[in-house]
């Protein structure tokens, strides 16, 4: 045996070199991937308290650092349209919009010794949480802005509310481009009440570089002409 290595001594120091060097490809590799993983902004968009419509809608901050929420979405697609609203800001008084005749006055924001009751733009710590409202208090707020006629947390003749989605686009670390998280909320209504179901057990991360370069591009053109509100839904007669 000591012989046979003597003889093949070259081919066998050739092999001894490339596993060694697997081994530490392997390893390095790994090493990354734990880095990477730490690295990785990972916020959940969740609903809590309740299973319907009066759930809260929770956000949560699952990142090895802090983001800094710029935007928050919205968008309710209907039988007649979708409407897609920036929510970043949003109104203290849930009662007051629940009123479509109410004078515009009434459902304008207050301002609020702390900020946090008028907006929700700002850092949020790594593992740390907040929430926007609830549901139905966005759907009502989508829908009076689509001039979707609600009664509760059901619209008035022949038009559906289907989803709800929640998109929050914020930046992490040092990268100027920001990031996104996306989730879905089916609603179903019947004769027992209204339900409010995940499209999906995730959130949807949108960390990608070509992902994140859209999105920035995205964000510009919303700080450029002030994006609020659109809406393609049909209006009722």
């Amino acid at each position: 045996m000591i012989d046979w290595i003597l003889a093949n001594q070259t081919l066998f120091n050739a092999g001894i070199s490339t596993i060694t060097v697997l081994v530490w490809i392997l390893y390095a590799q790994l090493l990354y991937s734990g880095f990477r993983r730490q690295r990785t902004p990972r916020v959940i968009i969740n609903r809590g308290r309740q299973k319907d419509l009066n759930a809260l809608c929770i956000i949560s901050n699952m990142s090895q650092e802090a983001i800094y929420v710029e935007y928050i979405l919205a968008t309710l697609r209907t039988s007649h349209g979708k409407v897609v609203m920036d929510v970043t800001d949003f109104e203290r008084s849930s009662a007051d919009v629940q009123h479509e005749d109410n004078d515009p006055a009434d459902t304008a924001m207050a301002p609020s010794e702390n900020l946090r009751d008028d907006t929700r733009q700002g850092p949020l710590l790594s593992g740390d949480f907040m929430h926007i409202g609830t549901f139905v208090d966005l759907a009502n707020r989508l829908a009076r802005e689509a001039g979707i006629k609600m009664r509760g947390d059901r619209p008035e003749g022949d038009i559906r509310l289907q989803c709800l989605s929640i998109q929050i686009i914020a930046l992490y670390g040092p990268d100027s481009r920001p990031i996104s998280a996306t989730r879905d909320f089916n609603i179903h209504s019947d004769e027992a009440g209204t339900t409010l179901t995940p499209t999906s057990w995730a959130t949807r991360q949108g960390v990608s570089y070509l992902h994140r370069r859209r999105l920035g591009k995205f964000v510009n053109e919303m700080n450029e002409t002030n994006f609020s509100v659109s809406s393609s839904v049909r209006k009722q007669e």
